[in-house]
């Protein structure tokens, strides 16, 4: 059997970022719709290395497309000078089963999450939206930016790390890159990230939040991407609570999403505050943002039919640029 193996080189340039938008569209528009298989990731904690392997598959079968990534988080390896997160996706003939690649899982997931918080934006955003605030500085932070910067006409970016040096190192790698305007600066406060930022984006994996609803602008989009856990709280209860709260998937967000499920322990909100799931709005059969001063947030903690579609969109490039290795196993 010939498979591709495909490197996070590989990807990268498999997976464009513009491209990889358009695709997060279809995903959760199908997700929304119905025609997907996908059940919540699955769990298995080694608990003696504060590690989890987690297993996400997903087929679409009108379009094709099965895939399963593999992901593993292990909290001593920063420690031992490892990554905290291992990944890799399967790509599989929906057809027949056949295994068709093996791929970087890092560098699809770090798109993908970025491309899903540029669709949301693109639904959800003022069209005239011009500054952007930061909170966090990984790969993850930079995606969503670089993502949010595709399809709005960004003028300023604020970065805020509780590490300046590492804010400082976002902000000066991202400055001009692509879509992104020269003008990214880092500042010392959340605050000062968000106050007047007409989109924010959080990516950390912070137990307190790191957004205050009294520092926010009216009419303000969010895209929440960290707390993927219940014990996970970026967005204070009070934005949470004044929001029109949009999803990726309301079964993923309502499980794992510490943004909605500690506000709904504390009895401030019920499961239906999450108005809609993203494909919905994009499949127009529910509506969005309604006025210019209505604050939207969405709620992401990734499912797998993202990491399919992405596969799918990867493999369709890397065959047509002749990218990666073909191996026979």
């Amino acid at each position: 059997m010939e498979i591709r193996i495909l490197s996070s080189d590989d990807v990268r340039k498999a997976l464009p970022m513009k491209e990889a938008i358009s695709g997060m569209k279809r995903a959760f528009s199908r997700l929304s719709s119905g025609q997907v298989e996908m059940p919540l990731r699955s769990r298995v904690p080694v608990t003696d290395q504060d590690g989890v392997l987690l297993t996400m598959p997903a087929a679409l079968p009108e379009d094709g497309e099965l895939a399963v990534k593999l992901v593993t988080v292990f909290g001593k390896n920063p420690g031992r000078g490892f990554p905290l997160i291992h990944a890799a996706v399967i790509a599989l003939d929906i057809k027949n089963g056949r295994i068709k690649a093996l791929m970087d899982g890092e560098v699809l997931t770090t798109v993908r999450t970025g491309a899903a918080v540029g669709a949301a934006t693109d639904i959800l955003a003022l069209e005239d939206a011009s500054t952007v605030g930061i909170i966090g500085s990984s790969k993850l932070a930079q995606s969503q930016l670089e993502a949010v910067c595709t399809v709005r006409s960004i003028e300023q970016v604020r970065v805020f790390s509780p590490n300046p040096e590492h804010a400082q190192k976002c902000a000066e790698e991202m400055s001009g890159k692509g879509p992104v305007p020269d003008n990214v600066r880092a500042v010392p406060s959340s605050k000062k990230a968000i106050n007047n930022a007409d989109i924010v984006c959080t990516a950390t994996t912070s137990t307190t939040p790191v957004i205050a609803f009294e520092n926010l602008k009216q009419g303000v989009h969010i895209n929440a991407v960290g707390a993927f856990k219940p014990e996970m709280q970026e967005i204070d209860a009070e934005t949470i609570v004044n929001a029109l709260v949009v999803a990726d998937s309301r079964e993923s967000v309502l499980a794992e999403a510490g943004d909605l499920v500690i506000p709904i322990n504390q009895g401030l909100i019920t499961q239906d505050h999450v108005h809609a799931e993203i494909g919905e709005l994009n499949n127009r059969t529910k509506t969005g943002r309604t006025s210019a001063e209505q604050i939207t947030l969405f709620k992401s903690c990734g499912v797998a039919v993202q990491d399919a579609v992405s596969a799918s969109i990867v493999l369709k490039n890397a065959e047509s640029e002749n990218l990666g290795t073909l191996a026979h196993i």
